[in-house]
């Protein structure tokens, strides 16, 4: 078993980075021994200086965020407290008492979320892949021009599309609740208003929540990081590996930045859906091969 030299931390076997500091590990290559391109390495076409990147340093970064309470560790506390009130309920004490409902209820959201932390666990593992170079194809870091672009282009996409269904959804109330409000003899300044009050909480999301993306893609890391089934975009992670899933399109694009156009599709309770990404890229990257390298990755 190898150690880690900074912080003694295990490490696992041929590891090219050590997962709990960020050390590089330095491999001994043997003499005459010419080391081999990772088929899992995109080749940049030019390599300037500001652009050489040190993993460590990206994993210090991006992990930093990882250290605090995340998703996965919210779940399994919460799967702690409702599994203590389901055993206190059987164990029917007096001084304790725990209504059945309480008990049934607490039991279901046990089971959810054990289910919703090893989600979020395998998608914390599967980021960490890329964090250490482990599963990496290429990496770079957004200027502070290429991230205003990138903020402000998801800005308008969110906006347009929260008006469309904004429009849509409230439509629909109105005919609804205009029937009713015609039929009915009595409460229709009430249901009038609980129509108000439906299309005032749909529009204060469907207009604050581009804002609060904006500002979040503006407060990002401006990491990118891709992987054949993976992607870490400016602080949010992003994977189609799962049953029913997976990458539809991979495309260069000029407009409104030079930049990657993926398109991955996920299946889950509601059918399939398509996840749309936009991703600015340095022009010292050989954008040809990163695509072919995916299309080629995605078709096993």
């Amino acid at each position: 078993m190898n150690y880690c030299k900074n912080c003694g931390a295990k490490l696992k076997m041929n590891a090219k980075f050590c997962t709990n500091c960020g050390n590089i590990i330095q491999v001994p290559i043997e003499e005459n021994e010419q080391p081999k391109k990772s088929r899992d390495t995109i080749i940049k076409s030019k390599e300037p200086t500001t652009n050489t990147k040190n993993f460590s340093k990206i994993n210090r970064e991006i992990s930093g965020g990882n250290s605090k309470l995340n998703a996965s560790k919210i779940a399994k506390y919460v799967t702690g407290f409702f599994l203590l009130i389901v055993i206190l309920a059987f164990l029917d004490l007096d001084m304790l008492p725990i209504h059945p409902a309480i008990a049934f209820l607490s039991f279901f959201i046990v089971l959810s979320s054990i289910v919703i932390s090893y989600m979020f666990k395998s998608r914390e593992e599967k980021k960490q892949t890329l964090v250490t170079g482990e599963n990496l194809l290429a990496e770079w870091t957004l200027t502070s021009e290429q991230k205003e672009s990138y903020a402000n282009y998801l800005f308008e996409n969110e906006k347009n599309n929260n008006k469309f269904i904004l429009y849509s959804i409230a439509a629909i109330a109105i005919v609804v609740f205009g029937i009713f409000i015609l039929v009915i003899d009595e409460g229709k300044l009430f249901m009038f208003l609980i129509l108000i009050g439906l299309i005032l909480f749909l529009a204060s999301f469907s207009y604050g929540m581009p804002f609060y993306y904006k500002k979040s893609n503006l407060k990002g890391d401006g990491k990118i990081l891709i992987g054949a089934k993976y992607a870490y975009i400016n602080g949010y992670f992003h994977n189609w590996d799962f049953p029913l899933s997976g990458l539809k399109k991979v495309q260069k694009i000029e407009s409104p930045f030079y930049g990657l156009n993926f398109v991955y599709y996920y299946t889950d309770r509601t059918l399939s859906h398509n996840e749309e990404l936009f991703i600015p890229v340095p022009e010292d990257i050989d954008l040809t091969k990163l695509i072919t390298t995916l299309i080629e990755m995605n078709q096993k």
